[in-house]
């Protein structure tokens, strides 16, 4: 089993960097073999100018012997840190990672099937706020529905199985006291990654869309937004 672990924090003494260290320890006493992308360490260079190039290389061939890919970052402004947005702008390039042309229709593979097809990803994310201002009813709107541009939009996009968000709250608050629990929460998720179910995201398929990339009338009836795009159950 091979994870890649992408991390994206400044701050070395950092709740994220601590459980990072936390995290690829525990897949490794778990099998895992484990590469590493600590964008922040890398110096990583976030900004599309051109296409390809040795970093972006090295990246692609990290992705493409994984088979679990974790994107652990802070909620900055209801998303990832600009670092991490571009290295997804980066690596998941044009005909690697999405444009990926079936040859059988001629037509580019996505939502649910695409370049990085066959991996799960899991997204670790922390937050300063409590932990219902990001649930269903929360100010902020539920965990699943912030970060859907990337669960929906950039992971099942490009084919991969998105796990729902491993969401750790009151960030700042986390002390000595109660940092066991959040190291014992984070650990007994990975443990059992491989075998978790993923978010049953719909494919893009005509039973289920038409021509317009439109849920069909008697898919999800009476129910809009994100949530409708789901397999039932």
């Amino acid at each position: 089993m091979r994870a890649l672990w992408v991390v994206a924090h400044l701050d070395e003494r950092s709740l994220t960097k601590h459980l990072y260290t936390v995290g690829t320890q525990v897949l490794q006493d778990n099998g895992w073999d484990v590469a590493r992308s600590d964008l922040y360490a890398m110096d990583w260079d976030p900004v599309l100018r051109d296409e390809g190039g040795h970093d972006v290389e090295a990246e692609q061939r990290k992705l493409c012997a994984s088979d679990l890919v974790v994107l652990q970052f802070p909620l900055w402004w209801y998303g990832m840190p600009a670092i991490m947005k571009g290295w997804i702008d980066r690596v998941f390039e044009r005909g690697f990672a999405y444009d990926v042309i079936d040859p059988a229709t001629g037509r580019a593979r996505k939502y649910g099937d695409g370049g990085l097809v066959g991996r799960r990803a899991l997204t670790i994310v922390t937050a300063g706020d409590r932990a219902g201002s990001l649930g269903p009813r929360g100010i902020s709107g539920d965990v699943e529905d912030v970060l859907w541009t990337t669960l929906h939009g950039t992971l099942w996009y490009t084919g991969m199985q998105a796990l729902r968000p491993h969401l750790i709250t009151r960030a700042r608050d986390i002390d000595e006291a109660s940092i066991p629990e959040v190291e014992h929460d984070l650990a007994g998720r990975l443990r059992g990654v491989a075998q978790e179910a993923p978010i049953r995201y719909l494919p893009l398929d005509e039973r289920y869309y038409d021509h317009a990339i439109r849920l069909r009338d008697d898919v999800s009836p009476g129910i809009a937004g994100n949530v409708a795009h789901r397999l039932p159950g």
